[in-house]
């Protein structure tokens, strides 16, 4: 895989999946990167249950992952974390690619 999830993002991914009734098993997480934020570019995460034949899969830790083709040139090199510190709650993608990001850290622009 071109990204790596932390143990931090896998562990709260799987948590959010028990509250919500999720099941990993026939769900996908969709990580995908989509236009909007004050930087240009914004990370999305969601279920999914429907696979499209371009999109890039991985199966890390019983958490499936899918990512679109052109989200996937954006996210190369990419980690996925979960953080619930001072700094902020939340999952959070630390992206050598980014060239530029807004004050609060939701969005980037290369």
């Amino acid at each position: 895989m071109e990204i790596t999830i932390t143990d931090r993002a896998r562990t709260r991914i799987r948590d959010v999946a028990r509250n919500e009734g999720v099941d990993l098993g026939t769900t996908y997480l969709r990580i995908a990167v989509v236009p909007g934020g004050c930087s240009g570019l914004t990370y999305d995460l969601g279920w999914d249950t429907t696979r499209q034949e371009t999109d890039h899969y991985a199966e890390v830790d019983g958490v499936r992952v899918l990512i679109d083709r052109k989200s996937l040139l954006y996210l190369e090199g990419s980690e996925l974390d979960f953080t619930d510190g001072l700094e902020g709650k939340g999952f959070h993608f630390i992206n050598p690619q980014a060239i530029r990001t807004c004050a609060c850290g939701e969005s980037f622009g290369l």
